[in-house]
């Protein structure tokens, strides 16, 4: 039995306070973004997972964790299906963080035209749209600005765009794996053209470097394909940005793992997202391997327009 205590300002099962030891990631973001995706990996990984909790209840349910342990990972869903309860996410995150519990948080979003073709091809109700309201357009908008405070607060944040569900599935595992312990490490390639990935954490233009679009017999390749990136990393200049951001990226890495950081997002981008950029996110995912870093690879936009 729970019950609140307004003399002590926490919850209580039994007339016992809760055990300041329960570690839980908390699962949010964008409707229609793969939170279902993602916690299903999560439960195959061994979480104990519990989808679409009211924010009131996490405190009760923090609390019946300690009487009755369900193991060590514990994942909870909670977002605006939850209606009005919702907003109290924050206040529930701010209890725990009292009451000595760790927490983390993984945020998935997706642009507002790739979760508008979704709903319609589901066909499923948007949790904000109402009788007489604007639409799910705007009901898109709606829950983009009032998530963002909490992006804010987000430990991580994927962007669901252009991944597939088996590839979402993959990064998941990535970062809450066994070997979760240590930071890790994406190397994303993009297209200026198609706009800055949200979830970059360092950004590099490599868009000064020569554009094998240029050359005919080029560009219909990518940089995944071995004449284009001998062609981006020939010459003095190519060589020298690599040396140099290999340098910055050796000095700043370790910085980043004594703050404590689970998650960097190296960005490099060039005009289309198919040839430099690529290359370069190839480049340092096998450099940064090599030095025993966790590393995966993301190419957002190689496959536009083919």
């Amino acid at each position: 039995m729970f019950c609140w205590s307004r003399r002590f300002g926490s919850w209580a099962v039994l007339g016992k306070d809760c055990e300041p030891t329960m570690d839980f990631l908390f699962v949010t973001g964008m409707s229609g973004a793969g939170k279902t995706v993602a916690v299903n990996e999560l439960e195959d990984m061994g979480y104990f997972c519990v989808d679409n909790i009211p924010a009131g209840l996490i405190g009760p349910f923090a609390c019946l964790c300690e009487q009755s342990p369900v193991g060590e990972r514990i994942a909870l869903v909670t977002d605006f299906r939850s209606g009005e309860q919702f907003a109290r996410f924050p206040e529930a995150l701010d209890w725990l963080a009292a009451e000595g519990h760790s927490y983390r948080i993984l945020m998935l979003e997706a642009e507002d035209s790739v979760i508008l073709h979704r709903y319609k091809e589901n066909r499923r109700r948007h949790p904000l749209m109402e009788e007489g309201s604007a639409g799910l357009e705007a009901a898109i908008r709606t829950e983009r600005k009032l998530l963002e405070p909490l992006r804010l607060r987000a430990d991580y944040c994927i962007d669901t765009s252009f991944l597939s569900m088996a590839q979402l599935r993959e990064r998941v595992e990535q970062l809450f794996g066994d070997d979760s312990g240590k930071m890790v490490v994406t190397c994303m390639s993009f297209g200026y053209k198609y706009g800055i990935p949200p979830e970059t954490d360092l950004l590099f233009d490599v868009r000064c470097l020569p554009n094998p679009f240029y050359i005919p017999e080029l560009r219909e390749h990518t940089g995944l394909e071995p004449e284009v990136q001998d062609y981006v990393l020939a010459g003095e200049v190519s060589q020298g940005l690599v040396q140099r951001l290999d340098g910055l990226l050796e000095y700043l890495l370790p910085l980043y793992l004594a703050e404590g950081k689970c998650s960097l997002v190296i960005g490099f981008g060039c005009t289309g997202g198919r040839h430099r950029s690529v290359t370069f996110a190839e480049l340092f995912r096998k450099r940064l391997a090599q030095k025993g870093y966790r590393v995966s690879v993301s190419h957002r936009d190689v496959n536009r327009n083919r």
